[in-house]
């Protein structure tokens, strides 16, 4: 019989076969002239057995389409022919002989049994991190088969992984003879027992030692071959965003989710040891907070009223100010713009800070402020060592970063040649996309402030600058690689000045009472700032993709899993 996937030939002997490689397919074909196979050897084998009919191969001319084959290839295809059937059938008996070898095994195993020895020292329960300080010491660690490596039935290698580190492990004699331990395979989950010894030198093993096993368990088996039967270094993006579950479960995905963890410590960290506090806003809200069509929010039925999915939450934490001063949220924001673009969401992590008495400079101070710093809590946590895994050529930003006017970026666009789509020169009062600023602070390479955007291009509540109304203080923290990662700027603070602008955009003031109420019940200069944390998680670790920096991404057409 034809081999699984083999092609076959019509269930009637042909007379004649038929091949052509200009127009033949030895996937689809089935040896008739209207679908002829690529190859004489694929059709032999679907033939299955000789003798063979008439091949009929490409003739020379339009006109004569198929001839037959020639005599003397007809011979050595034949040879073939009886060479690969005969390496087939050596296959298959190889084949048999290793499945019953391998039941054969298993029935065996089944009659293998380990029993924990209670004479031992009780095994202390430890997470893989806490491995150095325990060496040679009797100890139980639970956690995923990471990797495994069998040699034959003397000794198994596994690598352990519990989510705060890797340890590798031994299994030898009964332990690896067992019927659990034949059928073990790579995300199994198991709980290790035995001692903690220093790697020989020469040797090497994550946190340079390893466990020797005098006993272990099966908590729960993983099908055959793990992972890899879902997704390996072929599978499209799709099938890897649909098993995104699995995903996390890499090496590079799980560092970069450490990294975020560590990294939104270090936010926090920032703020609360400069005085700030900590504001839990709504994300259910019945205005919007940038004067952006309708359809870049996200709508919500909130029992029979018109309710959006924030798109931040700066309004709320002005609201903040009078009582409690400077204060931060993290939490997430949600833009319904139809983007598909390496840097946008619909779901992201938005940091967020509204401090008052300040002036622009002072802002842009605490920016710098915030991001070196954070930046340097990071590389000096444990997650360091993670960040030089992911981007070993990281510089971390330096203080001052350069400062440059929207009017200086429009200068300077021209100046280095970077043009629209249409080739002609960006002028003042023209938004700068993504693709020109990025494009600009690549060849910068440098954190960027951009600074006083013209009015018409930003919102309402923006302060406009007192020397030149046309423009507000507005700053864009731009980053090399990435682009755009904060945007913030003064607000306004005088009340008719905020009526007035309301009016300019379309806004229903009655709507943003309690907004405005902030700057009748003593208003203050104050100034803020949202920063996207995945953008900032992007440049850290050295990623193309912003979807690659978050747990689970939404974005346009993607709500799963």
């Amino acid at each position: 019989m034809a081999e699984v996937g083999q092609p076959k030939v019509k269930e009637l002997p042909l007379e004649e076969l038929y091949t052509s490689e200009k127009h033949g397919c030895d996937q689809t074909g089935d040896g008739t002239a209207s679908k002829p196979f690529k190859t004489v050897m694929t059709a032999m084998l679907a033939y299955e057995k000789e003798p063979f009919p008439q091949i009929y191969v490409d003739g020379k001319t339009d006109e004569k389409k198929f001839k037959l084959i020639p005599h003397a290839q007809f011979i050595n295809q034949v040879k073939l022919h009886r060479e690969e059937q005969q390496k087939s059938q050596a296959s298959k008996v190889k084949e048999q002989e290793d499945a019953e070898r391998k039941e054969k095994d298993l029935e065996e195993a089944k009659q293998v049994t380990i029993i924990e020895d209670k004479s031992l020292p009780k095994a202390l329960k430890i997470k893989v991190l806490e491995g150095e300080k325990h060496r040679d010491e009797r100890v139980k660690v639970s956690g995923w088969v990471h990797r495994l490596h069998r040699q034959e039935n003397t000794l198994l290698r596994v690598v352990l992984r519990d989510g705060t580190g890797y340890l590798q492990a031994i299994l030898s004699d009964k332990l690896c003879q067992t019927y659990n331990a034949l059928m073990l395979s790579p995300e199994s989950t198991v709980t290790l027992y035995g001692t903690i010894s220093k790697v020989s030198k020469g040797k090497t093993a994550p946190g340079g030692h390893e466990l020797v096993c005098d006993y272990w368990e099966l908590v729960g088996l993983a099908p055959p071959g793990g992972i890899e039967n879902v997704l390996n270094q072929n599978t499209d993006v799709e099938t890897k965003l649909d098993n995104r579950h699995l995903v996390i479960r890499g090496e590079k995905t799980s560092k970069i989710l450490r990294i975020r963890s560590y990294l939104m410590q270090a936010f926090r960290d920032h703020f609360f040891e400069r005085g700030y506090y900590e504001i839990t806003p709504p994300c259910l809200v019945h205005t919007q907070c940038e004067c952006e069509c309708c359809s870049a929010l996200f709508k919500v039925d909130f029992f029979g009223e018109q309710a959006y999915l924030t798109q931040s939450s700066q309004l709320y934490l002005e609201t903040c100010l009078p009582s409690l001063g400077d204060v931060f949220c993290i939490a997430e924001s949600y833009r319904a713009e139809q983007h598909q673009t390496r840097r946008h969401l619909a779901e992201y992590t938005h940091v967020e800070a509204e401090c008052p008495f300040i002036s622009f400079d002072d802002l842009l101070d605490r920016l710098e402020d915030l991001i070196t710093d954070v930046v340097d809590k990071v590389l000096k946590s444990p997650a360091g060592q993670l960040v030089k895994d992911l981007n070993p050529n990281l510089v971390p930003p330096k203080r001052p970063f350069k400062r440059m006017d929207y009017s200086e970026a429009i200068k300077y666009l021209r100046e280095n040649e970077i043009k629209k789509e249409d080739d002609t020169y960006y002028e003042f009062g023209e938004d700068i996309p993504e693709m020109a600023e990025r494009r600009m602070a690549d060849k910068i390479n440098e954190p960027i402030l951009l600074c006083r955007f013209p009015a018409e291009m930003k919102t309402f509540y923006m302060q406009k600058c007192r020397k030149d109304k046309r423009l507000t203080e507005s700053v864009d923290v731009l980053m090399p690689n990435v682009g755009e990662i904060v945007g913030g700027s003064m607000r306004m603070t005088d009340s008719a000045e905020l009526m007035e602008a309301y009016e300019v955009e379309g806004v229903d003031p009655s709507k943003y009472y309690w907004y405005t109420d902030q700057r009748k019940f003593g208003t203050c200069p104050h100034g803020g700032y949202g920063l996207g944390l995945e953008r900032l998680l992007m440049w850290l670790c050295d990623q193309h993709h912003i979807r690659d920096v978050c747990l689970y991404p939404r974005f346009l057409e993607r709500c799963s899993p």
